[in-house]
């Protein structure tokens, strides 16, 4: 029985690691954000997609990946954007996924997998016949036979579509005339760490990974790229500065202070080191040299948004709200409302806890949700003003958005039920209120039957 015990935990092992692999955390930032479109968007257009609908989501992930994982997103690990030293090895990347995407892989992955757990079921019919004949060494023979079998079928299908996605990359990347130098050199990359954890590179050993870097695979992107009329086309400089100022930050904002400080030592006076700085400051609560940074950054251009956004932060984190609120509401005009740089700003107006101030608070906030509704973070602060001007139906209504989007199905619909019994039948809060209710209850539902 024990053995028996082992063989069904084998499979279910199995199973569990041939399902896509979600992420659980995700980073959300205006400048960042900006950058990742304005990458993309080349490469959008050329793999024929409608511009605007591919999301490009940042995940607070320390390992190099990207991923697709159905619909039109592409998720892009922090610890990818700071293992690469230009956009371009990015938008190679970004290329790949978008590969992934028109070729339907993620709707293609039930038939890989589904051929792999077919072969593990029958293994394990088998072993189990032979561990109540008595014969518990064979069934475990029988069923890591069929593991291995069902693991090989499931990874061969992965490499076709992995290099089906190559081709495709390759060519997004030549009809947006972008070189595919970043590409190759990322790769290489990968495949020298590789090399590094002891992998050993020939086809045998590729078997049993599902991205190989085998050195036939990238001679096979080196031969389409280096004859792509778009090889030698030099990068855009505005997108490497940027990118640059990018990396810096979420280094600031991700690593220790000690290490940020190693990276970016006080002798670099550039824009991306002072960014990373400001945030290693800010972290270890060394307010003067974080403003001095962000002084700095504004002195350069006192009219970038993201500079202006910056000191808000940090004033606004160390408990000066009302001196954050210049900054902030300068770089929210700036950025056109953006919509997370605006919830800061809605966050800032409600902690100077000056009632006065909530009108202007509850137009921000409002405006910030309409555009961007995936944004927990303001639905929150919205709800707090709901709150304290005595809307309790719309309070717990915004409580309802951020529930829901947070996966807190149960709290959601019972926030949703006393908005809906509160708010007036037929109107749009009123409506909203019943479409997050049935949303939680079949979230609710879906997690019984897993269950």
């Amino acid at each position: 029985m024990r053995s028996l015990i082992n063989l069904i935990l084998a499979f279910a092992t199995l199973a569990f690691a041939v399902q896509p692999v979600m992420a659980q955390s995700i980073l959300r930032d205006a400048e960042t954000e900006a950058l990742l479109d304005d990458m993309a968007a080349p490469l959008v257009e050329a793999a024929g997609l409608a511009p605007g609908n591919v999301d490009m989501v940042l995940i607070n992930d320390p390992s190099i990946n990207a991923f697709v994982a159905g619909g039109q997103a592409v998720y892009i690990h922090a610890g990818l954007i700071d293992a690469a030293d230009s956009a371009n090895e990015v938008q190679g990347v970004i290329a790949h996924e978008l590969g992934h995407i028109t070729g339907g892989h993620i709707v293609r992955f039930n038939e890989g997998a589904s051929a792999a757990t077919n072969i593990s079921i029958l293994s394990l019919l088998l072993g189990v016949g032979a561990a109540l004949a008595g014969a518990g060494d064979a069934a475990f023979g029988v069923f890591q036979a069929g593991q291995r079998a069902a693991l090989g079928k499931f990874l061969a299908f992965s490499r076709v579509q992995e290099s089906a996605a190559d081709a495709a990359g390759a060519q997004y990347l030549s009809d947006a005339g972008i070189s595919g130098r970043g590409s190759l050199a990322f790769f290489g990359k990968l495949q020298n760490q590789s090399r590094r954890y002891g992998y050993n590179q020939d086809p045998d050993s590729e078997f049993n990974r599902t991205h190989p870097l085998s050195s036939q695979r990238i001679s096979r992107l080196r031969e389409v790229y280096v004859v792509d009329p778009a090889w030698d086309t030099p990068n855009d400089p505005d997108i490497e500065r940027r990118f640059k100022r990018a990396k810096a930050k979420l280094y600031g904002y991700l690593t220790e202070p000690k290490r940020t400080l190693q990276a970016y030592p006080e002798t670099d006076t550039g824009v991306p080191a002072r960014y990373a700085r400001a945030y290693a400051y800010h972290k270890s609560a060394l307010i003067d040299k974080a403003m001095a940074e962000t002084d700095a950054l504004l002195a350069l251009d006192p009219n970038d948004p993201y500079f202006l956004e910056l000191q808000g932060q940090v004033l606004l984190e160390s408990g000066r709200p009302t001196e954050a609120l210049v900054p902030l509401r300068r770089s929210t005009e700036l950025s056109g409302h953006h919509p997370l740089i605006a919830s800061i700003f809605g966050h800032a107006l409600i902690a100077t806890e000056d009632e006065a101030n909530h009108p202007e608070a509850e137009q921000v906030l409002r405006t910030a949700v309409g555009r961007d509704r995936r944004n927990p973070f303001a639905w929150y602060q919205l709800g707090v003003v709901y709150a304290a001007k005595g809307d309790l139906p719309r309070a717990r209504l915004a409580s309802a958005e951020q529930q829901v989007m947070t996966r807190r199905y149960t709290d959601a619909l019972r926030s949703a039920q006393f908005a809906e019994a509160g708010l007036e039948e037929g109107t749009a809060d009123w409506l909203r209120a019943q479409d997050i209710g049935l949303q939680a209850r079949a979230e609710l539902e879906k997690i019984r039957e897993r269950n």
